[in-house]
């Protein structure tokens, strides 16, 4: 049987092919970042009773907004040199990279800003990231990946900064009544789709990175899941299980190992971080928040700096140790910890400069912040039917 094509057209519909599958590939990835973003995110901030409408719908409106921004100032340099914008799937998924910073800040004020607030917020956060990261890639010459993946660090002491600052003392607990039953939800969301999350900026030409990184983050994800259950249940007087503890710090290997994803070889390794993230974030969850209070008059409502900061630090801190056990000569060790080192004094610096610096733009009354007895209610903004809200 004669062949359907002319030889001329062979080689081309190979490439076609080859196009064609790197496209499906590129497209599902994104489809999993977009979900864990839009979705994920969402979801998780639904545990305030009377919350649920503005979790959800202002989170969609600061991730879109955030993306685009953050589209505009990655494709700077593309514009400058080359006269035009890249945009595309990869760019539009480290835009959503950096749109997740953002939400995890958010985080430690849901309840006490308006929109207005949470556009600023996206938009200035977002501002400070990408100059961190072009700050880390030109100064320290820190790989691009590496310098996104540190969006945890980031988001969480920007967070931490901005709600100090914003801190009221007639908008805590009387009126943060929780509820878990939908939140439940938006952590499975980030839990299924995390290994996209922390291996979609491996290059496609290295196939066995990416498999090693999806494979690396379920692994951190499975015994920070089974470790922060039986932690839970350890540390209860009564011996049963915490919803917040189940609905947050089961993603917290997720978050170490992305933090040190290109130095993690080894499936014992990734269990290991996964392990110690979430026996870390889960013991000191249960003081750390009302210390925070009392101390430094530090309001975190979704307990970001357990979920986000502590395990992020503690990835950075593996992958510093384990970079060093991988080399063989001790110059390049101390260059590589010197350098390590900088790169997260910068990203802390940076990110409680401009959350200290936003709090304080934020602080002023021109900006409309909802009334006290207003917080974590979504009749504050949107028109809800008293009898649907219980």
């Amino acid at each position: 049987m004669a062949p359907r094509y002319a030889p001329s057209l062979r080689s081309r519909l190979v490439l076609t092919h080859l196009l064609s599958l790197y496209y499906l590939l590129s497209f599902a990835e994104f489809q999993d970042v977009n979900v864990m973003v839009i979705l994920g995110f969402g979801f998780l901030g639904t545990f305030l009773v009377r919350y649920g409408y503005s979790a959800t719908g202002f989170n969609l409106l600061v991730a879109v907004m955030a993306t685009q921004w953050a589209v505009i100032l990655n494709g700077i340099e593309s514009w400058y040199y080359r006269g035009k914008i890249r945009a595309d799937l990869r760019s539009l998924v480290v835009a959503e990279m950096c749109a997740a910073s953002a939400l995890i800040s958010i985080g430690a004020l849901l309840g006490k800003t308006n929109p207005v607030h949470l556009v600023l917020i996206a938009l200035l956060e977002v501002s400070g990231f990408v100059l961190n990261q072009w700050l880390l890639q030109t100064l320290l010459k820190v790989p691009a990946a590496n310098s996104i993946m540190l969006l945890h660090i980031f988001g969480a002491f920007f967070g931490l900064a901005l709600t100090w600052i914003l801190f009221r003392k007639g908008s805590l607990q009387p009126f943060e009544k929780e509820k878990f039953d939908h939140r439940l939800i938006g952590s499975v969301f980030l839990w299924m789709f995390w290994p996209s999350f922390n291996s979609v900026l491996v290059d496609h030409r290295s196939p066995w990175r990416k498999l090693g990184a999806v494979c690396s983050t379920y692994l951190a994800l499975a015994v920070s899941a089974v470790t922060a259950a039986a932690v839970s249940m350890l540390s209860s007087p009564k011996g049963k299980l915490n919803p917040v503890h189940m609905q947050s710090f089961i993603l917290a290997g997720g978050v170490a190992v992305g933090v040190s994803m290109s130095a993690v070889h080894q499936p014992w390794e990734a269990m290991t971080i996964g392990f110690t993230a979430a026996v870390l974030s889960t013991i000191v969850s249960r003081y750390l928040k009302t210390h925070m209070l009392l101390a430094f008059e530090c309001h975190d409502t979704s307990a970001l700096l357990s979920t986000h900061g502590l395990p992020g630090l503690l990835g950075w801190l593996a992958h510093l140790l384990l970079q060093i056990k991988a080399c063989d000569d001790p110059t390049v060790a101390v260059r590589f910890a010197v350098f390590h080192i900088c790169s997260l004094l910068i990203t802390i610096s940076l990110s409680l400069s401009m959350g200290i610096i936003t709090g304080l733009l934020l602080k002023w009354n021109f900006w409309r912040p909802p009334q006290d007895n207003k917080c974590f209610d979504d009749q504050a903004f949107w028109e809800v039917d008293l009898n649907t809200k219980k």
